[in-house]
């Protein structure tokens, strides 16, 4: 007699597992996909900083050279609103996530939201500049493949082709 288990409507094997996060299959290849994903979305960012900057530089020509100074800030101020509108999606993906075929999801199960998104983005940034791109070694020792601040904020990054 053969039991076998199902997620989401679909038999995976012989055991019982209650959470589809368990599904090993789900995590095959994302660190890879991760750093993939990132190097597309920062190319993504650059092409938008073209449009931004030019907004920046008419503003600066209307204020005197006022709205310059928002140079200093303007590679934040638009990676954020391309974090929010798109990892903070119904797709829960950025572009070059979705290129990747993954997505991030939260251990509790609720959506991811423009904020948490935001949040976990800001923490990329902090302990990628404090760690250097040491913050994958994490990676290899955590269940999942989560890096550091998926680890604080129980969020985790998913295949979304399986």
């Amino acid at each position: 007699m053969s039991t076998s288990r199902t997620i989401d409507g679909e038999i995976l094997g012989k055991e019982v597992v209650a959470d589809r996060l368990d599904d090993n299959r789900l995590y095959s290849g994302v660190r890879t996909r991760r750093i993939f994903a990132f190097l597309i979305d920062y190319m993504i960012v650059a092409l938008l900083l073209i449009p931004a900057g030019v907004i920046v530089l008419l503003l600066g020509l209307l204020t005197f050279g006022l709205g310059w100074t928002l140079f200093a800030i303007l590679f934040p101020i638009v990676a954020i609103l391309y974090v929010w509108t798109t990892l903070g999606s119904r797709r829960q993906a950025t572009l070059g996530m979705r290129a990747m075929s993954i997505r991030l999801e939260r251990l509790d199960g609720r959506p991811v939201d423009g904020m948490l998104a935001v949040v976990h983005s800001v923490f990329f940034w902090a302990a990628n500049a404090v760690l250097t791109p040491l913050i994958l070694l994490v990676s290899l020792f955590t269940d999942r493949k989560r890096t550091l601040h998926d680890l604080l904020l129980g969020t985790v990054v998913i295949r979304d082709d399986r």
